[in-house]
């Protein structure tokens, strides 16, 4: 029997210019000249051509093939490579030739590594304050699956501006969309952070459409809440290839404005909430100084 594949309405277009089409490409070739990777590309992220045309990228650390396999994500799963040991310099370098004000640093999933990659972000952090002491840096951190003590340890004296780790969807479907994580030490991850570090931004993002309910949808907003997250990001799920996860639904405008007023009535910082809104979409805007 054939999956059943939803019709994408009308509200899930992109407008594409040639203009934007060639800023583009330049991004992706500094990011390849430099042998870098940015999640934009890896995960075929629907915001990519908007945010590259304005110079906005989120670097991927730590490799380009992740050690799990999520039923949402198109980044590669397998074996990974070793880790560069320029990779942190050449991402300092890349974003003072950049100049870039705002940097998002996300990565794979390291469960190969007894830090979850911790340290690699640490010194990620360290060489870019070095180098670009005026640039702001925001973390998207997998959840440092049976390591998140030895991580926060590692990266105490390296914290970034913000510190972004994404819960993607309820807790029932949790198991179904990412077999190898853990909703409650997900939510463990953002508490410690934020008791540890209290005046640090903290931010988690959700995805929709799997097939969650409004209830569940509101518990788990409550969930993060309660677990010190000050900004929250709640976007659409599109289905990047047909080997992965079908969209169950897709939530329209009126319904996407009702679940904001929700979340800001939750008592969220900032909500950034829409059909195409991404983790690191338009970041340095909901920035909180």
């Amino acid at each position: 029997m054939k999956p059943f594949f939803l019709k994408k309405p009308d509200w899930i277009k992109i407008k594409v210019s040639e203009k934007n089409i060639h800023e583009v490409k330049k991004i992706k070739s500094i990011i390849k000249k430099n042998k870098l990777y940015s999640v934009c590309e890896e995960a075929s992220c629907p915001n990519i051509i908007e945010c590259f045309s304005k110079k906005q990228v989120t670097f991927m650390i730590l490799g380009n093939i992740c050690t799990r396999n999520c039923l949402y994500c198109n980044v590669i799963n397998g074996r990974p490579l070793k880790i560069d040991n320029n990779e942190a310099l050449n991402l300092a370098n890349t974003i003072y030739k950049m100049k870039l004000k705002y940097v998002v640093i996300t990565s794979v999933n390291r469960d190969d590594l007894y830090d979850g990659g911790a340290k690699q972000f640490s010194t990620c952090i360290k060489l870019i304050r070095k180098k670009n002491p005026n640039t702001k840096i925001e973390i998207l951190v997998p959840d440092f699956k049976n390591c998140i003590n030895e991580a926060l340890k590692i990266m105490e004296n390296t914290l970034p501006d913000v510190f972004n780790h994404n819960i993607e969807t309820v807790e029932r479907l949790f198991k179904t969309i990412r077999p190898s994580g853990n909703y409650k030490k997900s939510l463990m991850l953002l508490n410690q952070f934020k008791k540890k570090f209290p005046k640090i931004t903290t931010k988690s993002g959700l995805m929709l459409g799997f097939g969650e309910t409004n209830e569940e949808l509101y518990n788990t907003l409550y969930d993060l809440k309660w677990n010190g997250v000050d900004i929250i990001t709640i976007g659409q799920y599109l289905q990047p290839t047909k080997k992965h996860i079908t969209v169950k639904k897709y939530v329209n405008i009126l319904e996407f404005n009702q679940i904001r007023k929700k979340a800001i009535n939750i008592g969220f910082k900032k909500v950034v909430c829409g059909p195409f809104i991404r983790s690191s979409y338009n970041a340095q805007k909901y920035y909180i100084k």
